[in-house]
């Protein structure tokens, strides 16, 4: 005996899901008055695409299953909401996202797409809050500038 066992039955496949998908902004604001600027998050990096599956702290934070920066595999890790935008309603199949978030399904892509709005005005509203008597550096790659700015 080789010390590896073959698993008796195969694992059944898991039923595809309507989730919240979204993708971490290329550059956020911190430090005092947001005057510093970092690109992605810790975990994450700029622009990923990441599933929101729970919520924490009334939305101003959320869970989020994506894959990070120095890893292939899925991780999740709490996000702010404020770091997150373009949220939709995508159905998942895939196992590793659904087993990591398993519990955080809609009932159907109608609630889905109404839950996206909601968050997507959220987090607008809390990444424009976040220094109101603030100006922004110079430069400025924060989402809202970059946004604002004529592409070439």
């Amino acid at each position: 005996m080789t010390g590896h066992e073959e698993p008796s039955e195969p694992a059944e496949p898991l039923e595809p899901l309507w989730m919240l998908a979204a993708n971490v902004v290329l550059w956020r604001r911190y430090g005092e008055g947001g005057q510093g600027q970092r690109p992605g998050t810790k975990m994450f990096k700029g622009n990923s695409k990441v599933y929101v599956h729970d919520r924490v702290n009334r939305w101003e934070d959320c869970q989020a299953v994506g894959r990070p920066r120095h890893d292939r595999g899925y991780r999740w890790a709490y996000v702010a909401t404020r770091h997150l935008h373009g949220f939709r309603a995508v159905l998942v199949r895939s196992p590793a996202v659904l087993r990591l978030a398993e519990f955080s399904a809609f009932r159907d892509e109608a609630a889905a797409q109404e839950a996206a709005a909601v968050m997507e005005r959220l987090a607008w509203e809390l990444r424009s809050g976040g220094w109101p008597d603030w100006p922004h550096p110079e430069p400025c790659h924060c989402h809202e500038c970059l946004a604002l700015r004529p592409h070439r």
